[in-house]
């Protein structure tokens, strides 16, 4: 089956919204027909909740490459692009290992706009975050309730900056799992007025800085007030890798560090002590 140009007009146009911003998308599309005969360059985009637009067969293929989307946008570390081989008797499978001759493949492209970094304070560390953050490709948001650390010309890298009540702006603002979150205000009252809108919100990450006695103390305050527990061990803290870091930046270094670790799936451990083969491959 293919794709007519309508269709196809409208699967580029959510690739281009998602990509500025608006809802994720999924877009699969056929490489090899296989012993299915699938119709090389066809495609099916699937939303989010399992809706789809376009079509690869019209019935059973569709479905089966609709779920594989829809598992898609909750993989972690997040995998942008995969091969996905469906068997011609029905079923798929994401591993080559795994794939038998006459197999149809379809590549599996995840398509959303650039990992959002929220940095909550706007302080020494909260800016050489945000400086950090830049550089390694994410869209920077910044939210402090004072003017004087949450402008424009104090953070000119960032996309969004808030200044006002913390509660107010934190339940304003678009949080799902394309958000990494870091808290690094002033005091541990901010810290637990950011965590409680925060926490239950489902980010990518969430990670609070602070000694360990301090962040227990707000742990533990919001466990009492009954928030999930499951959602309160995901948090980070003490935030950031051991990396004996005491400047603002090389604190900022190593959380940073400790983000794209568990975004790209990476172990942290230093190349040289990994085996020749794995030393080679990230050469």
């Amino acid at each position: 089956m293919t794709n007519d140009v309508e269709t196809r007009m409208q699967i580029m146009g959510e690739i281009e919204e998602a990509l500025g911003g608006g809802p994720s998308v999924v877009v699969a599309t056929v490489v090899t027909g296989g012993e299915l005969g699938l119709t090389v360059g066809a495609k099916l985009l699937v939303h989010r909740d399992g809706s789809t637009l376009g079509s690869i067969d019209g019935k059973d293929v569709d479905a089966t490459v609709a779920a594989a989307g829809v598992e898609a946008y909750e993989a972690f570390p997040r995998v942008p692009a995969q091969t996905l081989w469906v068997r011609s008797e029905g079923g798929a499978v994401g591993r080559r290992s795994q794939s038998r001759p006459g197999d149809a493949q379809l590549l599996l492209e995840l398509f959303e706009a650039p990992a959002r970094l929220l940095i909550v304070g706007g302080g020494h560390v909260g800016l050489s975050i945000a400086r950090i953050g830049a550089i390694v490709g994410f869209s920077i948001a910044v939210l402090d309730d004072r003017p004087e650390f949450a402008n424009p010309e104090r953070f000119p890298m960032a996309e969004e900056v808030m200044c006002g009540d913390i509660a107010e702006e934190l339940q304003g603002t678009r949080i799902d799992n394309t958000t990494y979150i870091v808290l690094v205000s002033r005091g541990h009252m901010q810290d637990a007025l950011a965590l409680r809108h925060t926490v239950s919100r489902g980010p990518a990450y969430l990670g609070m800085i602070g000694s360990r006695r301090r962040t227990a103390t707000v742990l533990q305050q919001l466990r009492d007030e009954g928030y999930s527990g499951d959602d309160l061990a995901k948090v980070h803290t003490p935030i950031g890798l051991d990396i004996n870091a005491e400047t603002p930046e090389e604190i900022a270094l190593a959380i940073l560090a400790e983000i794209v670790l568990l975004r790209k799936g990476g172990t942290g451990r230093m190349l040289s002590t990994i085996t020749s083969r794995r030393a080679a491959e990230a050469t």
